[in-house]
């Protein structure tokens, strides 16, 4: 699959995230290891032809010194670079002599450094071109067998490249002043021989190198922009600008420099050079200074109105070149569209904004310099979207992908110059939602838009499709750094994902490779069977592993991606018992548990639990869940689970709490189509006690029997009550309440009197004898259907409840006063009516018909309800 490879096709891009990412996989942090360091681990066959000239006993004394010289840089064979390659040869035979002082073989080592100083003395820029040699070939010998180079390495490279270039500029300065000073015309003084050329022609070379050494500086900034883009989506960021600053600063001084011995050569220059090179020197600081305001603290890219945020701007130049106050420079906030940030991009941020696209609350803040640290910043904290204007968007574009950003403007005045100026810079882009319901799309816009777009390009365009192997970078750059985990996604992962996105399961893994994907399969289009997109999908993946499952992913025992079809063939074959986990291929943010099991037949068959949400594992961990499965023996191939898993496991509360409670413990059970009991008459398993559910009914004020009709109609259809099956075809498993762990008290039953209607013993009538459990469509007359409360209460009340005597047949004078099971509002039914409503006959019993399900459901609370799912906002006593 795919591998990190950027470097070799942009060598100079040292800190791409994607270099950095392959080299924190190799052992030993290759990220930080010097070129010698893995060169050392090598064969030394291998570099052989490299001894002749440089014996590799003196690489090895000079070790990562020899990396740290620019040598591949020094190409030409002018005085600068003679007295470069002099300067190199001088301090690496002092180097070797320092390290022969403590070297065993030192008579060894000190004949060595004669042999250079002999060979190379009088021509060191030959000693230049011999040991580039030598690193050119370590690095070729390196690239051939790890397909990169250690990052510190182009690190390193890059900064002795600009290094080298600021000291050829101060030569080309001195070369300069030398040249005027020796001059004809000035003090009698006649022009030496030696001058290699004239004095325009030098200044045009030094002004040249200027602008290169500008280039480097800017380029050097477009990529910690773009290492900051990269960073929202993951990437490991080194956002320190101390370095960067640095480097600005250096070259200013250079430029001052240059900029006053040309003004002292105006005469030499002539009045039409002369300006030419103003011109280009007004344009070198220009760009620098523009390009040194940036947005060190980004605001956040999916940004909710009404919603407080920070960000901060810095000014790298502003300590060298800000001409102080009396009132302090001020920064502005202002949103723009896409189309304004384009218009500003054009104009080379010269025009100014004319409208702002929102309105943002507390938007300007002071430009201040911090003398301790020396940086010049202006920081905002409690910045508020209040509303925003949306634009016309582009055909089936939608609000979530619809980009703007933040302009943070300013007017400086620069010194010595005393020039104002106008900085502006544009934040990453920002997608702007009013409802928590437009996070996730608003998510995969930024991502997409973070990942794929150039360095250089026209705000905000960003391709419509690209490779499938860089999607599969984004996407394992994302799981990492949102799981927090140094386990990334596997090539099997990649192939699983690319039959999704595809909706092709016929390609093999390398024809995935050529393909490219497209924003509408990231997140556009319906998964094929599914009521979400790609990213949808795999954004719930995400926020699960994330919130329950992160220990779980970085002890590898979640296998993950992988389609329900791959489980069965592999688990098939295996032992009863073997299982492991998948996330869910048709539920958002779910994992489940697919294991195989045996019948009596020796028929083998791979069963998938329900899958768990966040929420259900929040009630009880999936390593809890996994030990309370007595199915579940060995975690695919072979692995224990117990081995597995025991360190997941949590520690079960046993006795009595602090209170005095007796504890108790949730289990989860699954109990497969072919292990089911026959429901008993009343729909739940026959070996469990039914815990009285049941609310009686108020009866009206005249009891007459067309007035029972209604009420009895819903409660005793002489249909058998069927329950509506579960979504998804999951089968039955349902979970018990353990009670107590020594096993003092039985089953729940109802802890109070109140819960249980008087006995009837001579009244058989439906509506007043002992109910059933109740069933989730039973609902009174005029009333909405929910589910009445049950189970038992977490705090019972501490009040002697008297026994109730049975309700025996009354005359019509014994029924002044309602019984206590009755609403005292109740107007009492005459005998007459009552013997009418007892010759009902009674109805039959409800039956549940038997769910037919493919996986096993699994629930935390039956309550006497079998294969029920209750949700925890309405289960009473639910802690």
């Amino acid at each position: 699959m795919p591998h990190s490879s950027s470097v070799l096709v942009f060598p100079d891009l040292w800190s791409l995230p994607s270099v950095r990412a392959s080299n924190s996989a190799i052992p030993g942090d290759c990220s930080k290891m010097s070129l010698w360091n893995l060169v050392s681990h090598m064969p030394p066959e291998e570099f052989s032809s490299l001894s002749t000239e440089f014996p590799r006993s003196l690489r090895c004394l000079l070790a990562e010194w020899l990396e740290n010289q620019p040598w591949e840089f020094i190409n030409g064979s002018d005085a600068f670079c003679t007295s470069m390659a002099s300067r190199m040869l001088s301090d690496m035979l002092d180097k070797l002599r320092s390290a022969a002082g403590s070297d065993g073989q030192q008579c060894q080592i000190l004949q060595q450094i004669s042999n250079i100083e002999s060979t190379f003395c009088r021509d060191p820029l030959r000693l230049v071109a011999v040991v580039r040699a030598v690193l050119e070939g370590e690095k070729a010998a390196v690239l051939k067998r790890d397909h990169h180079l250690p990052l510190s390495f182009h690190r390193r490279q890059e900064e002795l490249k600009f290094s080298l270039g600021l000291q050829r500029l101060q030569h080309r300065i001195r070369e300069i002043q030398a040249l005027q000073e020796e001059g004809p015309g000035r003090d009698g003084a006649v022009q030496s021989p030696m001058a290699p050329r004239e004095l325009p022609t030098l200044i045009l070379e030094a002004v040249k190198e200027l602008e290169a050494a500008k280039q480097q500086v800017l380029k050097r900034i477009q990529i910690w922009k773009r290492q900051q883009q990269l960073a929202g989506n993951g990437a490991i960021f080194e956002e320190n600008l101390a370095p960067l600053q640095k480097r600005c600063e250096n070259l200013v001084e250079v430029y001052f420099q240059l900029q006053q011995q040309v003004m002292a050569a105006s005469t030499e220059l002539g009045p039409e050079l002369l300006p030419r090179l103003l011109e280009r020197f007004n344009e070198v600081l220009s760009s620098l200074v523009k390009s040194s305001f940036l947005v060190e603290k980004q605001p956040p890219q999916v940004l909710k109105t009404q919603t407080k945020f920070q960000a901060s701007v810095r000014f790298l130049l502003g300590p060298r070149l800000l001409k102080a106050l009396p009132k302090p420079y001020v920064v502005r906030a202002d949103m723009v569209t896409e189309k304004q940030a384009r218009e500003l991009e054009l104009s080379n941020y010269s025009n100014t904004l004319s409208e702002s696209t929102g309105e943002i609350l507390h938007n300007t803040v002071a430009l201040e310099t911090n003398p301790t640290s020396g940086n010049c910043c202006a920081n905002f904290k409690n910045v508020l979207l209040k509303k925003i204007k949306r634009c016309e968007r582009k055909g089936s574009e939608s609000v979530t992908e619809e980009k703007c950003a933040v302009l943070f403007s300013t007017n400086v005045t620069l010194t010595p110059s005393n020039i104002s100026i106008h900085l502006q810079v544009l934040s990453l882009p920002i997608v702007v939602i009013v409802h928590g319901n437009q996070d996730n799309n608003a998510k995969a816009t930024v991502l997409w838009d973070n990942a794929f777009s150039d360095i250089d390009r026209v705000p905000f365009v960003v391709a419509e499709r690209v490779p499938w192997d860089k999607m599969c970078d984004t996407l394992n750059l994302k799981f990492m750094a949102e799981v927090q985990t140094t386990k990334g996604l596997l090539k099997e992962h990649y192939f699983f994902l690319a039959q999704k996105i595809f909706n092709d399961h016929s390609a093999s893994p390398e024809d995935f490779q050529s393909r490219h994907v497209s924003w509408a399969q990231f997140n556009k289009e319906i998964l094929p069977g599914r009521g979400f997109t790609f990213w949808q999908w795999f954004d719930g993946v995400l926020d699960l592993t994330k919130r329950c499952l992160k220990s779980y992913w970085s002890d590898r025992l979640i296998m993950g991606f992988i389609s329900k079809q791959y489980v069965c063939k592999l688990l098939s074959m295996q032992p009863d018992g073997t299982f492991l986990l998948r996330f869910s291929d048709s539920e958002i943010g779910g994992v489940t548990i697919a294991y195989v099991m045996r019948g009596k037949d020796g028929s083998s068959q791979v069963e998938n639990i329900q899958p768990f949400s966040a929420k259900d594992l929040s009630i009880r961990s999936l390593g809890d869940r996994i030990r309370d499965l007595g199915q579940l023996r060995n975690l695919y191939p072979n692995i224990p689970k117990d081995q597995a898993f025991g360190s997941h496991y949590n520690k079960e509360q046993t006795g009595k709490d602090g209170r005095g409670y007796v504890s108790t413990a949730i289990k989860m059970t699954v109990e497969s189509e072919r292990d089911q009991h026959p429901p008993n008459t009343m729909g739940a398993p026959p070996e469990a006690p039914q815990a009285q559910m049941f609310n009686l009914p108020m009866l009206q004020h005249e009891l007459h029997p067309e007035n029972l009709q209604p009420l009895l109609g819903p409660m005793c259809s002489p249909t058998p009550f069927c329950p509506q099956p579960m979504p998804g075809g999951y089968p039955p498993v349902e979970s018990s309440i353990m009670t107590v762990p020594d096993r003092l008290t039985p089953p729940f039953h109802s802890p109070s009197q109140m819960l249980s209607p008087p006995s009837l013993s001579h009244c058989q009538d439906p509506a007043f004898r002992t109910p059933g459990p109740f069933m989730p469509n039973q609902f009174l007359p005029g009333e909405v259907p929910q589910l009445l409360p049950a189970g038992p209460s977490a705090d019972p009340q501490d009040v002697d409840m008297p026994e109730l005597p049975p309700f025996p047949l009354m005359d019509d004078a014994s029924l002044q006063s309602p019984p206590r099971w009755m609403s005292p509002s109740m107007d009492q039914p005459s005998a007459s009516e009552l013997e009418h409503l007892l010759e009902v006959s009674p109805l039959p019993p409800f039956a549940p018909l038997q769910q037919h399900s493919v996986y096993p459901n699994s629930s935390l609370s039956s309550w006497g309800l079998g294969d029920a799912r209750w949700d925890d906002s309405i289960r009473p006593g639910h802690a």
